[in-house]
């Protein structure tokens, strides 16, 4: 298109009309003919809005382009906070989108900060969904659960409906993740009063209903979901709407068992990854080619990911996704080496929900594949643990599918289907800085505390006494006595002038030196223990005896806000003291996960 005789505006205006009509493809090419036009008339207030409209566009998985160019030329031009602020956060997501979140993160706390300085709560809304977008990996779920609840309050009373759609979204995407089923069904309430005002947000809340209800097992709802997203796609501008739509059809066959239907979307998704390169739509289609029924397909998709691939992965919103749809396949091929891979990453995050980009789709939870690769692997003991770990969240949560597969593999087998019956409990701390607490089927993420690195060490040593002193400073604490409250001087002057008020007392009667004497003997009784003794300020011993018992009280507070049992287990198991120990149940065994 020529651009030298329109103006900037004039595209800009164009580019607006396009977005509004749901023309998302002409939109993005008129948007980067107002940034050119923009810088050539030297008009920064029109080029910032063109840029701006230009990221709007952009898709997610996909190489970025020139939007990274157009968006930091724009970003250095500009001084005044909230519209660098808004710059720096489209950079932000510019960067997540396309798997790069090391050069996100720079720019998505730049964005927070400046936001921030221009006290408006549209544009910090902004900045802390670029936030959230940046550190969408494995290891920064305590950040986003953080964010997510800043973004909702900063949300909740603005004009603005797309803060509040995102709000929405985020808050629906971590409570899937940690699988808090309230919080699911409170966000997705949330998104749907948004789509009675935003065309857009139809979209959203369509395609976000759909594995909600796959997840009990509401078949019949999912072609009518993929028809509310289809149609409002045709009415507003979803740059992903087309790859959405195609993970709906897929997974709507797969768990159906339309074999059909699995394969001629298998065979999109693997067209789709070999032309653009990317690695999760890959794995995603290993997973098609499974309900088609064709397992050497399956194998052929997860043939490029090798070791050192899946170790090099980037840790972002694709990475656990990627590994649980690896792990699935070469589990029902039998590839012990690729299962053994995707087992080894996947250990530390045991007990988690694997949901895709934006909570399309969810992928069951991390103890089921690991359990299912350390059972091929014959690492029989520890597969049980994990197995009854993933029935046990299945039943909790209702995943109807989940449960009866997990079932219908550990039937023959002895254990892990009746296992459900012993207590299986997490306590350890996961990657990013939450730790997982809980027995199967009702465990929680907590923030790092004291109190629950204390029960790890006890319960990790069970029946064996560990000094308090050890559990508050690791051991490497100087043990140092307390301090006498009175030295035996002022405890001889005390004494003595009680002796003499005594004295006086009986000659005449006084207040003032009765109050003075009941002051003295208070002091003194403080100062006196058992025996006569002196009693000593709190040595180095003691207050650890103390900091340690407050921190575990603190802790199994907490772990009863989610498992009663468990805290209840703890609280009537574990002895503080200068020693401290977990006591072991033989008549009510517990098999603790302990990392």
């Amino acid at each position: 298109m020529a651009t030298s005789a329109i103006s900037a505006k004039a595209l800009l205006g164009r580019a607006e009309a396009a977005w509004s009509t749901g023309d998302a493809e002409a939109a993005v090419a008129l948007f980067e003919d107002a940034v050119v036009a923009a810088e050539h008339e030297d008009d920064l207030e029109t080029r910032v809005l063109a840029v701006l409209g230009l990221a709007r566009g952009q898709r997610y998985n996909l190489t970025p382009g020139r939007l990274p160019v157009h968006l930091h030329g724009t970003y250095d031009a500009v001084s005044e906070p909230g519209v660098r602020a808004r710059l720096a956060a489209a950079l932000a997501r510019c960067w997540a989108y396309a798997n790069e979140p090391r050069r996100a993160t720079p720019f998505a706390a730049e964005a927070i900060d400046l936001a921030e300085l221009s006290g408006d709560e549209t544009v910090v809304a902004d900045a802390l969904d670029a936030a959230l977008a940046s550190h969408w990996g494995p290891d920064d779920l305590a950040a986003r659960r953080d964010w997510a609840v800043r973004l909702d309050d900063v949300s909740a009373h603005l004009r603005d409906p797309e803060s509040r759609l995102q709000a929405a979204l985020w808050g629906l995407s971590v409570a899937w993740e940690v699988l808090d089923l309230p919080h699911m069904h409170k966000s997705m309430r949330a998104l749907e009063l948004v789509a009675e005002e935003s065309p857009r947000a139809h979209f959203f809340a369509a395609s976000r209903r759909f594995p909600l209800e796959l997840l009990r097992g509401n078949y019949a709802a999912a072609p009518l979901l993929i028809e509310q997203a289809r149609a409002a796609a045709s009415a507003a501008p979803i740059p992903d709407a087309l790859g959405v739509l195609w993970s709906m059809q897929g997974y709507q066959a797969y768990f159906t068992g339309d074999t059909e239907g699995c394969a001629s979307m298998a065979a999109l998704f693997e067209e789709y990854a070999a032309e653009q390169g990317v690695a999760a739509v890959r794995a995603e289609a290993a997973l098609l080619w499974l309900g088609a029924e064709r397992p050497d397909k399956a194998a052929e998709m997860i043939g490029a990911f090798s070791r050192e691939v899946l170790h090099e992965l980037p840790r972002d919103s694709d990475w656990m996704l990627i590994q649980q749809c690896v792990a699935e396949a070469a589990i029902a091929v039998g590839d012990r080496e690729m299962a053994a891979s995707a087992a080894e990453l996947l250990l530390p995050y045991a007990g988690r929900s694997v949901v895709n980009a934006g909570a399309v789709m969810w992928h069951g939870v991390t103890d089921d594949t690991v359990g299912r690769a350390l059972e091929l692997l014959g690492r029989t003991d520890q597969a049980d643990r994990h197995l009854s770990a993933a029935l046990a969240t299945y039943d909790r949560t209702g995943a109807r599918w989940w449960r009866d597969r997990l079932r219908t593999h550990t039937s023959p087998g002895a254990g892990p289907a009746d296992a459900t019956l012993a207590r299986v409990a997490h306590l350890h701390p996961q990657p990013g800085g939450l730790w997982l607490v809980g027995t199967a089927g009702s465990t929680t993420f907590l923030p790092k505390m004291r109190g629950l690195e204390h029960l790890h060490v006890l319960v990790s040593n069970p029946d064996t006494d560990v000094s308090a002193l050890d559990l508050a400073g690791g051991g490497i604490a100087v043990e140092q006595s307390g301090l006498e409250m009175l030295d035996d001087t002022a405890r001889r002057v005390y004494t003595s002038r009680i002796a003499a008020i005594d004295a006086e007392l009986e000659l005449a009667d006084d207040s003032e030196l009765r109050d003075e004497r009941e002051a003295l003997r208070v002091q003194l009784g403080a100062a006196t223990g058992l025996a006569g003794r002196a009693r000593r300020t709190g040595g180095t011993s003691e207050r650890a005896r103390v900091a340690v018992r407050k921190a575990i009280i603190s802790a199994l507070a907490r772990v009863a806000e989610q498992d009663p049992w468990l805290a209840r287990h703890l609280h009537e198991r574990v002895r503080t003291g200068h020693q401290c120990r977990y006591l072991s149940d033989p008549d009510h065994p517990v098999t603790w996960i302990l990392a």
